[in-house]
């Protein structure tokens, strides 16, 4: 039952897949997909602005219609949604394992499991003055910065203390940079006494699946 006034939020989509990428690929998971970032990456493969205002009944109703019990709270950027946190209550006392996957810049909510973010090379100078401290997994795109992975790389091993470090090619148009990543893969991994770096792919493209 929808109740008056209650919160809504920027839905992109919510579906049941396979995690693709990074320590849990192949994990049986519902995304759901918020809408608005707070960056503007160029090559982002999710059209954040293009979303639908969606209750918080409606969102539980679509979550519980399906019988995977990890959700996986992605966008656009989930940090940045008004309310978020009465949401994640809800899902929390439903006894769901909740992840997230953020781009690192804003405070991860309290009631969020697994935490895996994407720090964009782009946008150095904001990871210098503030991110968040912790991840399970940090995840780097080599983009169009492709200069300054290395130092990128080494900056945010200083900033976020994580239990993996993994390098992901760019998609652009089809394509995937991937001699450009294991390049750079082996650059950061000759280091000695170093955090050793592994190589990311979004197996979800490759097999056609959301």
């Amino acid at each position: 039952m929808q109740l008056i006034n209650e919160p809504k939020f920027p839905i992109v989509e919510i579906f049941e897949s396979l995690q693709g990428e990074g320590a849990n690929t192949g994990m049986p998971s519902i995304f759901v997909r918020f809408g608005k970032c707070n960056l503007a990456c160029p090559w982002c493969d999710t059209n954040y602005n293009q979303f639908e205002q969606w209750s918080l009944s409606q969102i539980l109703q679509k979550v519980r219609s399906f019988s995977v019990k990890n959700i996986i709270i992605t966008g656009g950027e989930p940090t940045i949604q008004v309310g978020i946190a009465l949401l994640l209550d809800r899902l929390k006392a439903d006894g769901y394992f909740l992840a997230i996957e953020t781009n690192g810049l804003k405070a991860i909510p309290s009631q969020i499991d697994y935490i895996a973010t994407s720090p964009k090379a782009m946008y150095a100078k904001k990871y210098e003055n503030r991110c968040i401290p912790f991840a399970h997994e940090v995840r780097i795109v080599v983009d169009e910065q492709d200069e300054n992975v290395q130092d990128f790389c080494q900056l945010i091993e200083s900033k976020i203390q994580a239990n993996g470090y993994y390098l992901s090619p760019c998609e652009i148009n089809g394509k995937m940079n991937l001699l450009q990543t294991i390049t750079h893969l082996g650059l950061l991994n000759q280091r000695q006494n170093k955090p050793k770096w592994q190589l990311s792919i979004q197996t979800h493209k490759l097999i056609g699946i959301e």
